[in-house]
């Protein structure tokens, strides 16, 4: 089987094409300026992706070294069902290679082209996907700053259930998540798409515009066509910055509604994400249920990584064990859901136990994220799937020097529809009670 050269992705089409001997490339997917995108296998796990092959002199040439780095920034803070994974990156002498999802629906603009315009029940399951993303990348620090149906793909060909991945985020603004009120000032974006605000070159909010974007794309999806739209560039931004919209005949009134308000010129009182999460329509067949469930369980993961970035290093004591006790734990008079908890005492240091963790995640196919800071004495770390769902929250807290007490997390699969699967308590702790193996480093991601 011969091996493609990394600088000649092309390669002989009647040879099969091997990338860095781990990726068996495809078709071509399509191309642009600076990349082409192959569809790929995985020879190791088999799995289909897409590869984004770029020229590093055209990028260098057009002076998009900034956007490539954005992109990468974003992605890799990013795991989420409805947002594209950046598997990881590689590179040769004259070549990127991104190692994407692959999204075999293709673009949402060529579903909406071949469908003319969307009934509201499928717009609006759409456009759950697509906040129920933005809401997250909003709390991680990501503004996408060019949302439009081209940068939103869709996972298959499904046209009763389709599903959605955000995609394209070189023109992103990535910002500490605790940064209060973040203001933006680079005039970026698609024109049909772009905010008023952004027109008028002053500082900017990341979130509203996003939110001015998706009032522009739901529109779309259910007009099937723009809502300012003229072949003279100056013309259309003059529609934007009067924003006037007229609505087809119909576009049900609670609809008609909910896209004015997002497309409300004055960015101070247009809609925010907390506003879409409350509207009648947007509401409309949403299981609430399931996203409280899921949006507290991982909230309570955030704020205890946060807890043992300030957390003293201090060891436990009994009044700590007694206090923590499952026998005490009050919490199931409040979430409201089902989540599994198994304690055990381990022979190691805390950061060791966080090590097998890591070790066990990978060879599960799980991602595993460690907080950054803490004592020496106290560690924690996040469980994902490969789509971004929760699945486990393992603690280490240190009795003395090489004694740690775990504490595990496991959500319930049945409850939030998560594939938890054989990731339950029981298998963490025989993963991480079993005799010690040295953790393998030598995975890209």
């Amino acid at each position: 089987m011969p091996a493609l050269s990394p600088d000649q992705p092309g390669g002989d089409s009647r040879a099969t094409k091997i990338l860095f001997g781990r990726y068996e490339l495809g078709r071509l997917l399509g191309c642009g300026a600076f990349a082409k995108v192959y569809h790929a296998r995985n020879l190791s796990t088999g799995q289909s992706v897409a590869i984004k092959v770029i020229s590093k002199s055209r990028v260098l040439r057009s002076g998009l070294t900034l956007n490539l780095r954005r992109e990468i920034l974003a992605l890799r803070r990013l795991r989420h069902p409805h947002v594209i994974r950046l598997h990881e990156v590689l590179a040769s002498r004259s070549r990127i290679f991104f190692i994407m999802d692959l999204a075999r629906g293709g673009e949402l603009f060529t579903f909406i082209a071949n469908s003319h315009r969307l009934s509201e029940p499928i717009a609006r399951l759409l456009f759950h996907q697509l906040i129920s993303a933005l809401s997250f990348c909003h709390s991680r620090g990501v503004f996408h700053r060019d949302l439009k149906p081209e940068n939103l793909l869709l996972a298959d060909d499904s046209t009763t259930n389709p599903f959605l991945k955000i995609s394209d985020f070189g023109l992103s603004a990535c910002l500490a998540p605790s940064t209060p009120n973040p203001l933006l000032s680079t005039v970026c974006g698609t024109p049909a798409y772009v905010a008023p605000e952004v027109l008028s070159r002053n500082p900017y909010s990341g979130a509203a515009v996003d939110l001015w974007s998706c009032g522009v794309i739901l529109f779309v999806l259910i007009a099937g066509y723009l809502p300012f739209n003229d072949p003279n560039l100056m013309n259309l931004y003059r529609k934007i910055r009067r924003g006037e919209v007229r609505f087809p005949r119909w576009v049900s009134p609670d609809l008609r509604r909910l896209i004015s308000r997002l497309l409300d010129i004055n960015p101070q009182t247009r809609l925010t994400l907390d506003g879409v999460l409350t509207d009648p329509w947007f509401r409309k067949d949403l299981d609430e249920q399931k996203l409280i469930a899921m949006a507290r369980f991982r909230q309570d993961i955030e704020d205890r990584i946060a807890k043992i970035e300030r957390d003293d290093p201090r060891d436990l004591n009994a009044f700590d064990l007694i206090a923590s006790s499952p026998s005490l734990d009050l919490s199931g008079l409040f979430a409201g859901s089902r989540v599994e908890r198994e304690r055990f005492v381990v022979q190691e240091e805390a950061a060791a136990v966080l090590d097998r963790v890591e070790a066990v995640g990978r060879g599960e196919g799980l991602v595993v994220r460690r907080r950054a800071r803490g004592s020496a004495g106290r560690a924690g770390a996040a469980v994902e799937g490969q789509e971004g769902n929760l699945v486990a929250w393992v603690e280490a807290h240190r009795l003395m020097p090489g004694l740690v007490v775990v504490e595990v997390e496991v959500t319930s699969g049945d409850d939030w529809d998560l594939p938890v699967g054989r990731w339950t308590g029981r298998f963490w702790r025989k993963s991480l009670t079993e005799p010690a193996t040295e953790p393998d480093r030598s995975d890209p991601d």
